[in-house]
This record gives structure tokens, C-alpha cells and sequence, in this order.
């Protein structure tokens, strides 16, 4: 199993966003992370200067998101849904989908919930709880 270092996931999203602006061929993992940075050119000066991106890992901002996560987030999201993993995740993420009117939007909900569900596997010591997940993201769906 493939377990990046946080400097492999820095580079790995400035080196997408360097062949995006080059016009460079891609796989396809790399395409589908140049699609969600698309979505958020706030980030694309950080994505832009690699060698700044691995010297800010020493440095948490508060107060400041960190891109490198967030697009992460997306991509481990998308990565869910393409093969329904937690089962049920594809479904609750596309009634969230339509219930925001935005596949954007419906994931920014969907990484509060991922988050939330690692926050507690992580202070509670026990694996990941697919299912509170799951439950979280409908809510998201179906609250008023």
C-alpha cells in the first residue's frame, strides 16, 4: 500500500498544477486532481512554488487553510465515490450533490464528516466508522 509522506503530497499536487499550466499530458489520477484545483484558484500561487510549499510544512498558520488537505480531501472523496467505498458513499454524496445543486459544495460537506469521523477514530484509538460516515454526509442530504 502506497503511503505518501506530506512532502510527496505537496509535490505531488505542485507537480499537477505545473503540467496543467504546461498543457502536459497527465494520468489520470493527475487530471482528476487538476479538476479540483481548477475549483479553487486561491490556492494556485501555493500550488505554483514547490519549494515554498515543502518549506511551509514546518509552519501551521492558524487561522489558514491548508490546500494540500483540502485538495486531498477531494480527491480522497471522489476516490469513494468511484468505487462506493464506504458503501453507500456514492449515493449519500450525490443526494447531497443535488440537494446543494453543486458537486462542490456537496464535498465540502462531505470533508467536514470525513473529518469528524478521523478526529474521533483518532482521540477514541479505534478504526474509522464508515457507517457514522455515511450517516453524517446524509444528513447533510436530507437536514431542512
Amino acid at each position: 500500500m502506497f503511503s505518501p509522506t506530506q512532502a510527496d503530497v505537496r509535490q505531488f499536487f505542485c507537480s499537477v498544477y505545473a503540467k496543467a499550466q504546461a498543457g502536459q499530458p497527465m494520468e489520470a489520477i493527475e487530471t482528476l486532481a487538476s479538476l479540483w484545483i481548477d475549483e479553487h484558484p486561491e490556492y494556485h500561487a501555493e500550488l505554483a512554488d514547490v519549494d515554498a510549499a515543502l518549506t511551509s510544512m514546518k509552519v501551521a498558520e492558524e487561522g489558514k487553510s491548508n490546500p494540500f488537505l483540502h485538495l486531498s480531501m477531494h480527491l480522497s472523496i471522489s476516490e469513494q465515490c468511484s468505487i462506493d467505498q464506504p458503501r453507500g458513499i456514492r449515493q449519500a454524496v450525490e443526494l447531497l450533490s443535488h440537494r446543494r445543486n453543486s458537486l462542490h459544495l456537496a464535498h465540502h460537506d462531505a470533508m467536514d464528516c470525513l473529518g469528524k469521523m478521523i478526529w474521533e477514530s483518532q482521540r477514541a484509538g479505534r478504526p474509522p466508522d464508515g457507517n457514522a460516515y455515511i450517516d453524517c454526509v446524509q444528513q447533510h442530504a436530507t437536514r431542512d
